[in-house]
This record gives C-alpha cells, structure tokens and sequence, in this order.
C-alpha cells in the first residue's frame, strides 16, 4: 500500500510541471522581448518613437493574454496559445527590425 502512494505521489509530481509548461513559456518569453527592448534602449538601438510603439505592442498582447486566461480559468485553449505564439513571433521580428533599422536614440 505504501508503495502504491509513493507511485501516485512520483506520478503526480512529473505532470504538474507539465500542466504549467505553456504558461511558463508564454511569461519566459514575454520576459524575454521586454529584456531585449530594455537593452535595445539602453544601446540606444531604439529611439524613443520605436520603444513606445514596441511596448504599446507588447501591452496590447499581455492584456489580451490576461482576459484570455481570465474567461478560461486562468488557462489558455490550445487555440489561443498558437495566436499567441504567432503575436508573439510578430512582435519579435518587429523588436529585432526596430533594432536593426538606422534610427538611434540621439546621443
């Protein structure tokens, strides 16, 4: 018997951080494009302009990120999480477009 509630207790410690994995990756890399904005600031990659844009970007999708989750009890459906992940591939190739442009912040 004891071993048994071992088993059920290994079990359900392997597929909690499973059930978590997708809004972990969804928040790593929300994490991630804010990182490569702030350092696109400081380098001075992205002017003033772009960095707003960039985070009026970013905000519009967190939101809606939020009232997905919201109306799903905290998850996200599997149809929601591939839009997501595309917003997310759009606004990625944006930061690296504003980044790599010819403007610069002025010195």
């Amino acid at each position: 018997m004891k071993t048994y509630i071992v088993q059920i207790m290994l079990a359900g410690s392997l597929l909690a951080p499973a059930m978590f994995a997708q809004n972990n990756r969804v928040n790593a890399r929300r994490e991630n494009q804010q990182d490569r904005i702030a350092q696109g600031v400081k380098s001075g990659q992205l002017n003033a302009k772009e960095t707003a844009r960039l985070e009026s970007k970013e905000h519009k999708l967190n939101q809606e990120i939020h009232n997905d989750r919201a109306a799903h009890s905290g998850k996200l459906t599997a149809q929601e999480k591939r839009q997501v992940n595309r917003r997310q591939n759009r606004v990625s190739q944006q930061i690296y477009k504003q980044k790599h442009d010819s403007q610069t912040q002025p010195k």
